[in-house]
């Protein structure tokens, strides 16, 4: 037995070969430990590996091994999507890896004299991987991409919504008018439900796209390495643990992930400590309730306040760690960290694309499935009991309507935001659809749409409308990414980034900016979904996840209710 197969039956993890790698070596390896004479006579995460980078000897002995066939259609399933990802073969990639973990262990423990001759990636390091410098060239680089994707992605934004509620909601009100289901429940079910809910978060699918695009680049052209490398060392300044900052990466992507991935820490209260912290940074379900607050009422200035929302779940949990490790958490010396610094790459456009389906995949498929089902649920609840005119007293409105005082402090006490935060629970973008439910679809509770008024809207005319509308947000897209450049307005006036949705003019109606910052807030710190507090459960045992849960419910309450108070004292109410 090698040392390095033996230092994996220890359960050491040498190196993380990155997301897409790593996703596919824990298949294999699910793969291998199911199989009753495989997972005996290998450490499975070892063979896994070998077996990606094609070890002809061993994939011979797998082959040659009774009912093998599961690990090797896994086995060509990874290779497959690994080429597609990276366009070369896994062997090439892993090798880079190593490559890369022993440079930084290098650089971690040797101390060499100056060299005489400095590399262009020394001459970047020094900015972007410096001990002073480093984090404000982080901060600032994640403030241009929030704010470039909030003011490129707003002309789509607006041609999905009108898209959404015009030819679509038309074609669907004709349909059902034609089949004699005009202004019936039927109409209001798939109208003011399925449409409203749903719809209104696919509207903020181009905003993820262009934030997965950027961040996209940034990963495969290496620099959200040196990110993690500068940041973990402010981590440490706080008292925290290095290596939990790879977690509280993941998590800024999805929380889930995040809490699974402390499995690569050693020691259990590291292990439970960051699972505490991971639930405070801002996953991407976050952000289309960020993006819907943001432009309404911030028009082209939305990108500050997604920027501010992240960098506000990073202090916070930042500060909570500083807390529970002095308290519940006794400080305790922490053990060196090893973080890969790849060479700098040229992103391919292959690799960038994959990265931006796969991901906005998931979110779309959570919006038919979880965030379709509770928009069915919210609208049989606002028409229960049968026959109530008054959203506010349908089943729903009584609910939101008994929490909303508690809000009241922190500026959004309407029993319509009480209840989109309570639909929050099941996972946090069903709130942007729970918005338009209950603000677009009250005027038709309990009975339907009403009769189309005129001829019914032709295909052929919905269908020039939504490519006029492309064309139009494609050439404002290329005008608002222009206008960026300092000194070049080709948006008239700077109106780049303005997204006027049927949504946006409601909550403009209930919200002020202050208490729409002070919403935005309870939504990044509350209760994380029940698919995080499950992970969880799982993780770290029900006690740990039920302390998570309340602990962020009341400290989102508490700095919601600070931020609108200190605004209102110093005059933005």
């Amino acid at each position: 037995m090698s040392a390095t197969e033996a230092a994996y039956r220890r359960g050491v993890r040498l190196i993380d070969y990155g997301r897409e790698i790593e996703e596919e070596i824990e298949a294999l390896q699910a793969a291998i430990e199911a199989h009753p004479v495989l997972g005996r006579k290998y450490a499975a995460r070892w063979l896994a590996i070998a077996l990606l980078e094609n070890d002809e000897i061993l994939l011979d002995r797998v082959r040659q091994t009774p009912g093998s066939e599961p690990v090797l259609e896994q086995l060509n399933r990874s290779l497959a999507r690994l080429r597609r990802i990276y366009g070369t073969d896994a062997d090439v990639i892993t090798a880079d890896r190593r490559y890369g973990f022993i440079h930084g262990l290098v650089k971690e423990i040797v101390t060499r004299p100056p060299a005489d001759r400095i590399t262009l990636s020394d001459r970047i390091d020094s900015i972007v991987a410096d001990r002073i410098l480093g984090i404000p060239f982080f901060l600032a680089a994640m403030w241009v991409v929030f704010q470039v994707t909030a003011n490129v992605s707003a002309p789509y934004v607006d041609w999905i919504d009108s898209v959404i509620s015009g030819p679509v909601t038309r074609w669907i009100g004709a349909i059902l008018s034609g089949l004699g289901l005009g202004g019936t429940w039927v109409e209001s079910l798939l109208i003011d439900g399925v449409v409203g809910g749903v719809g209104g978060v696919l509207t903020f699918v181009p905003v993820l796209l262009f934030l997965y695009f950027f961040i996209a680049v940034l990963e495969d052209s290496g620099y959200m390495a040196r990110a993690a490398f500068v940041m973990d060392r402010f981590m440490h300044a706080l008292g925290l643990h290095g290596k939990s900052f790879l977690s509280l990466l993941v998590g800024l992507g999805c929380n889930v992930p995040g809490i699974y991935a402390t499995r690569t820490l050693e020691n259990e209260r590291d292990r439970i400590l960051t699972g505490l912290l991971v639930p405070m940074m801002s996953c991407a379900a976050r952000l289309p309730v960020y993006a819907v607050i943001g432009s309404a009422m911030f028009g082209a200035r939305s990108g500050a306040l997604i920027f501010s929302m992240y960098i506000l779940g990073i202090v916070m949990a930042a500060v909570t760690g500083i807390v529970l490790q002095r308290t519940i958490f006794k400080s305790q010396k922490l053990s060196p960290f090893v973080l890969e610094l790849p060479p700098y790459r040229l992103p391919s456009w292959r690799g960038i694309l994959i990265h931006m389906w796969e991901r906005t995949a998931g979110f779309v498929r959570k919006a038919w499935t979880i965030i379709l089902a509770v928009s069915v649920v919210i609208w049989a609840l606002m028409n229960l009991p049968t026959g109530v005119e008054n959203p506010q007293d349908s089943l729903f409105g009584r609910v939101s309507a008994a929490i909303a005082p508690a809000f009241s402090p922190a500026g959004f006490g309407d029993w319509r935001a009480a209840g989109a935060l309570i639909s929050g629970f099941v996972a946090k973008e069903i709130v942007v659809g729970t918005l338009n439910v209950v603000y677009l679809g009250a005027d038709q509770i309990g009975g339907g749409g009403g009769e189309m008024e005129g001829p019914p809207p032709t295909l052929a005319d919905g269908l020039k409308e939504i490519a006029t509308g492309f064309w139009d947000a494609t050439v404002d897209t290329v005008k608002a990414a222009i206008s960026i450049i300092p000194g070049i307005d080709l948006m008239g006036g700077g109106g780049a980034g303005e997204v006027d949705t049927e949504l946006g003019r409601a909550l403009r109606g209930t919200f002020t900016p202050l208490s729409a910052v002070a919403f935005t807030v309870f939504v990044l710190l509350y209760t994380p979904c029940v698919v995080t507090v499950a992970a969880m459960l799982q993780e770290y045992g029900w006690k740990w996840a039920a302390f998570s849960a309340i602990y962020q419910l009341v400290l989102a309450w508490l700095i919601a209710v600070i931020v609108y108070q200190i605004g209102i004292l110093l005059g933005f109410g």
